[in-house]
């Protein structure tokens, strides 16, 4: 956001003379509608899995604890419910993108936006994301769409002389430089191939995590964890067992047990702490399980590496255990 001219029309900037501009490239426009359909798209496949398709996992666990919704709480117990919402989010990400670009179903496209993201607000709490979500969606209507919301709201503004009437910029004309476009598509490759990197590593992405961030998986696994850690002072032997809630918040807690990156962040910060109170070559082991999807709890860390050694990169993280189970898709 902060490369495309968007203080060029109906901006603060716009109210310093000869600055304004009615018109920006199409380009500008149209990376944003590129990067929503990404999110939406990429959102789409990863739904294809045989956890949410054929188990309406993690669905299944999560509507029925809305049976104190007035009307739909009832609806939140019944099976086919869940598969209904499990097939009908990854239809609506699939295909929205593609149903908001043409004029004909751009309405209705829209309607099914409000319709989606106000269901996943008061059925699950995700913050701003839905209003977002909404809002951004406006930008695939035409530059009339937005005039005509504007103008009431501009003719106030110059009624309170706090905006001046902007006439349009017949002799607009704009030249790219060469190294736009470079730029340009450098940087949509970063965007449409960085969320594969999950593929460069083995192992259950659901389980190991590894490549799961900035993938586009919204809301895909219910996972809860246990994560008792050992400290042992390395020269003279001596151990105890840490308590979580004595350095974390419950939900703190809640997100390190069964992430490993939090994991071993947690295990650093507890040596660095230890070693800051008279311990020496200090070493950290946990013992942990991890339920994903509605399964029995595995065992998730080998409880004999000592987690100082290890670093978090982009490296595969060999001390996570192999998953018990697996899971057919994208």
């Amino acid at each position: 956001m902060i490369f495309l001219p968007a203080n060029r029309w109906y901006s603060l900037d716009a109210l310093r003379p000869g600055f304004a501009l009615k018109e920006v490239p199409r380009w500008t426009v149209d990376s944003l509608k590129l990067l929503l359909g990404i999110v939406y798209f990429y959102a789409g496949l990863a739904k294809l899995n045989s956890d949410w398709l054929l188990e309406a996992m993690p669905l299944k666990i999560w509507l029925p604890s809305k049976y104190d919704l007035p009307i739909l709480g009832d609806l939140m117990q019944q099976e086919w419910v869940h598969y209904a919402f499990s097939y009908g989010g990854a239809l609506y990400d699939l295909f929205i993108p593609f149903l908001l670009l043409f004029a004909r179903t751009r309405w209705f496209a829209f309607g099914l936006v409000v319709v989606f993201h106000v269901l996943t607000r008061v059925l699950f709490p995700i913050g701003m994301f839905p209003y977002i979500m909404i809002v951004s969606s406006l930008i695939f209507f035409t530059p009339d769409f937005h005039e005509r919301i504007l103008h009431g709201l501009r003719k106030l503004l110059i009624k309170l002389n706090i905006y001046r009437a902007i006439g349009s910029a017949s002799n607009f004309s704009w030249k790219p430089k060469t190294v736009v476009l470079p730029i340009i598509m450098v940087f949509f490759a970063i965007q449409l191939l960085f969320p594969w990197r999950y593929t460069l590593y083995p192992g259950e992405l659901f389980w190991t995590e590894e490549g799961y961030r900035f993938s586009w998986r919204v809301m895909l696994m219910e996972k809860a964890g246990y994560a008792q850690f050992k400290v042992v002072d390395g020269q003279s032997g001596k151990s105890f067992l840490i308590d979580n809630a004595d350095f974390l918040t419950p939900l703190q807690e809640k997100q390190m047990s069964f992430q490993p990156d939090f994991i071993v962040e947690y295990a650093h910060y507890l040596a660095d702490h230890y070693e800051q109170q008279g311990y020496e070559q200090v070493e950290v082991y946990v013992e942990s399980y991890v339920a994903l999807n509605g399964r029995l709890s595995q065992a998730y860390i080998d409880p004999k590496v000592n987690l100082v050694a290890e670093r978090d990169s982009f490296k595969h993280k060999t001390w996570i255990l192999p998953f018990n189970d697996t899971i057919d898709g994208l």
